[in-house]
């Protein structure tokens, strides 16, 4: 699935996405990381230091330029594939880190292929709750009278049309493919 010169992008920290990205490059294969530092608690430093130790060469951009390493704008090559984890696998999509929805539709924008790592045990019948995180995480002192309102939700919703494959220990499938598979093994 990843190729020799490859660029692959990742969003937030996702241990099953870095041992595949580890893995792939102990069978051999030369490629490049492209990732996100995932505000405001940085899981996309984890990600970078892993893969670094694994001797892959990492990238990392702000959030905010997620547009730019994708579509190889400025001095980036252009991304050739994207991976990134899932919280939860649901009938209708994943849930995952805020930020992954947009990833989503500029890869479909830019004709990128995205891909889901995780593991099955994900799958949930039920609806998730999307946790918002407390605000001091964004601004630690934020003065007591600003009146400003600081929203940090740490997830988010992402539509399975934006999902070419997701790859679990049943292989790598269409989403339509796993749903059935894991509706059986429940």
């Amino acid at each position: 699935m990843i190729d020799n010169g490859d660029i692959i992008y990742t969003h937030c920290h996702s241990t099953n996405v870095s041992n595949a990205l580890i893995y792939t490059k102990n069978k051999g294969k030369h490629f490049e990381v492209y990732n996100t530092e995932t505000r405001p608690l940085f899981q996309g430093r984890k990600t970078a230091r892993e893969l670094k130790e694994a001797g892959i060469k990492v990238t990392m951009f702000v959030d905010s330029a997620m547009d730019l390493a994708l579509a190889g704008k400025g001095n980036n090559k252009k991304v050739n594939k994207i991976l990134i984890g899932a919280d939860a696998l649901l009938k209708k999509g994943i849930i995952n880190k805020v930020g992954s929805g947009m990833l989503g539709k500029l890869a479909k924008i830019n004709k990128i292929p995205l891909y889901v790592v995780a593991d099955s045990w994900k799958y949930s019948s039920k609806e998730v709750k999307i946790e918002e995180r407390d605000f001091h995480e964004v601004w630690k002192s934020l003065p007591k009278d600003s009146q400003i309102k600081i929203r940090n939700p740490a997830f988010e919703f992402l539509k399975k049309k934006y999902i070419l494959e997701i790859i679990t220990e049943f292989g790598i499938l269409s989403y339509r493919k796993f749903l059935k598979i894991v509706k059986k093994e429940i």
